[in-house]
């Protein structure tokens, strides 16, 4: 299996005290620089997190196109776009534009999302769950619609005044091969056969909305074993890619020790709550280099995922996260079979 990392960037932005990004520029021209300065290192995958109503990143596709202007390898995507907020067949556009202007890199994680700062914030942008629907079916829903229009399904009739026809029409544009990179983020068990019976790659993160009592890697490398097989009950002839997430940091320098070498309290599971649901939360790997690279080489989830996305502390800086990655890329990842590229 090819191994890949990347970095997960939640764009936090803050006009406070030591943070390298004060406002939203700051945060958006500091992503464009660090996906340069991971494709010069040789990192596979440059993602972002959506959140809304908040001083974090939101809409993603401005920014990936401005990444991919800068780059030319490395994979650009989201983990993950709440699809209770979107548009299904603009987004469709503004992806395959994307994914055009990237040379087919990218790679959109998306799912029903997480809890948001605004109380159904969704329904502040115009749309919300049908009658008898929950908020999972309103992005399950939307998700199939967008699958589809990428897939090139006719989603409109056409207008004979301006077309001389009312044959159905596709959105355009269209990009050959964005269907086969789309991600469900999921949170459980369940949703993970979902996406395999959908044909969508899996994306799963550092929390579980579920708690069995094992240690946060083996659940999940439950979910992705489940994953897969349901994957080869559907008959998918591609293989799938699958994708978890971990927060790694290797402590190298003084500065490292200064930021993070008192946070022993993230080293171990926490189970916790989640609205209303039992839910449980990986640890950080945080410490001396090959103490973490022989942890991550046993992290069972870690094993059998091909792509590992690395949470970065984006509000301390470009040069800051690069050393980060710089030291993840050579003393921590080659454990778990990746190799520069």
């Amino acid at each position: 299996m090819v191994k890949r990392i990347g970095f997960l960037s939640f764009g936090h932005w803050q006009p406070v005290s030591g943070s390298e990004t004060r406002t939203a520029r700051d945060a958006l021209l500091q992503s464009v620089e660090l996906a340069v300065a991971a494709e010069e290192l040789g990192i596979d995958g440059a993602y972002i997190r959506v959140h809304h109503f908040a001083r974090q990143l939101a809409s993603p596709f401005p920014l990936l196109a401005a990444m991919a202007a800068r780059t030319n390898r490395i994979e650009i995507g989201t983990g993950v776009i709440d699809m209770r907020y979107e548009n299904p067949l603009y987004m469709a556009e503004e992806a395959a534009s994307t994914d055009l202007l990237s040379g087919g890199r990218l790679q959109l994680g998306v799912s029903r999302g997480s809890p948001e700062s605004a109380i159904r914030g969704y329904q502040a942008f115009g749309y919300g769950p049908e009658e008898g629907m929950s908020d999972a079916d309103q992005a399950r829903a939307k998700t199939g619609l967008f699958r589809a229009a990428i897939g090139g399904a006719p989603v409109a009739h056409g207008n004979p005044q301006t077309t001389g026809s009312t044959a159905p029409l596709p959105i355009q544009p269209q990009s050959p091969g964005l269907a086969h990179r789309i991600w469900w983020g999921s949170g459980t068990r369940h949703t993970a056969i979902w996406a395999a019976e959908q044909g969508m790659n899996l994306m799963s993160s550092t929390l579980l909305s579920e708690d069995t009592g094992v240690p946060f890697d083996q659940l999940q490398a439950e979910q992705i074993a489940l994953y897969r097989a349901a994957w080869a009950s559907a008959g998918w002839e591609r293989e799938p890619r699958v994708s978890v997430s971990r927060s790694v940091i290797p402590i190298v320098s003084d500065l490292d020790r200064a930021y993070f070498g008192g946070r022993s309290e993230d080293s171990a599971d926490q189970v916790g709550y989640l609205e209303g649901t039992r839910a449980r939360f990986g640890k950080s790997y945080t410490g001396e280099p090959e103490a973490i690279a022989a942890e991550l080489s046993r992290d069972a989830a870690v094993t059998e995922a091909d792509t590992l996305l690395l949470t970065v502390p984006n509000q301390l800086g470009v040069a800051y996260n690069t050393h980060l990655l710089e030291n993840i890329a050579t003393h921590i990842a080659p454990a778990i079979g990746w190799s520069r590229r």
